[in-house]
């Protein structure tokens, strides 16, 4: 979709529309999810000849920098860091698009009528 040739209404609504899309703020973690598996070295354990216990995860986030942060996930928060995880991609997506809404009104010198923000 051609954001150029959309009407000014038709852009504000669609701002409207991807704010309401936006996850909750406080269900969002930047980061990867890592799976490691390791080997204990105790002598006769079967994860010297296999893959290794687990798998465990890992959150890990970077800094400019700075090496990577890495944090312990235990197995029941799994699912819900992975959910969070990927609400943080979502809401990446989610604030482009509306990013690029509100430079094509910035363009068409429409400005920002009718945001709190009084601009």
């Amino acid at each position: 979709m051609n954001i150029q040739k959309q009407s000014t209404a038709a852009l504000r609504k669609r701002r409207n529309t991807l704010m309401r899309q936006l996850p909750q703020l406080q269900a969002i973690l930047r980061g990867s999810l890592i799976e490691r598996y390791k080997r204990c070295g105790k002598p006769g354990c079967k994860c010297a000849d296999g893959p290794g216990h687990g798998p465990k995860f890992y959150l890990s986030v970077s800094y400019p920098g700075l090496r990577p942060q890495m944090d312990y996930v235990p197995q029941e928060l799994y699912a819900q860091t992975a959910e969070f995880l990927a609400n943080y991609h979502r809401a990446r997506e989610i604030l482009e698009a509306i990013c690029e809404v509100n430079r094509e009104l910035l363009r068409r010198r429409e400005g920002f009528k009718g945001l709190p923000c009084g601009a």
